[in-house]
């Protein structure tokens, strides 16, 4: 009886699976690996790259996400811009509908750039000239404020191993008559 209801439950699931719409994606442009490149005077929605590069002379209509690489924007993206662990690259004149994110990476935009709302950049460097224009917040901490901490907290772990075996050292050559006899 408990089989058949498993049964029965296992083949509604298929069904219900068969029966589900598939996503289109006809428009967007979603690599893992292999670079993004949008041609001068081309249209994407999206452009997602994972461990990858995205360059867009053209238009994304969308948001250009980039993980483990790098985004160089020439063209327009007229939604989000966000990079993680890779650096961003705005060239003169480019446009960036809303928000420009960059964490653990690099900023570097170049005359009249134009960001819709906030630029916030965590954990990286950013150069930008007095030209670009934010529409909302300018958010940005410097790679270094993450460093001296840990920095600091290497030194007490360090000086707390070698407080450890300094004590090891010495009960050690406690046990001998100094200098060890042959």
């Amino acid at each position: 009886m408990r089989i058949t209801r498993n049964l029965a439950v296992c083949l509604l699931a298929v069904a219900a699976a068969s029966w589900s719409i598939p996503a289109h994606a006809s428009q967007d442009a979603v690599q893992f690996g292999s670079n993004i490149h949008v041609a001068s005077g081309a249209e994407v929605h999206d452009a997602v790259c994972f461990f990858c590069n995205v360059n867009a002379e053209g238009t994304v209509d969308g948001d250009v996400v980039v993980i483990f690489g790098n985004v160089r924007l020439s063209g327009q993206a007229r939604h989000d811009v966000v990079n993680i662990f890779g650096s961003v690259t705005a060239e003169d004149n480019a446009l960036i509908g809303h928000d420009l994110v960059n964490i653990m990476g690099s900023v570097r935009l170049g005359e009249n750039v134009s960001v819709g709302q906030d630029m916030v950049a965590i954990i990286s460097s950013l150069s930008a000239p007095a030209s670009v224009t934010v529409g909302g917040n300018r958010v940005f901490q410097p790679a270094w404020l993450l460093w001296i901490p840990l920095a600091f907290l290497a030194l007490i772990i360090f000086g707390i191993v070698e407080l450890v075996r300094a004590h090891r050292r010495r009960r050690y050559f406690a046990g001998y008559s100094y200098p060890p006899r042959p």
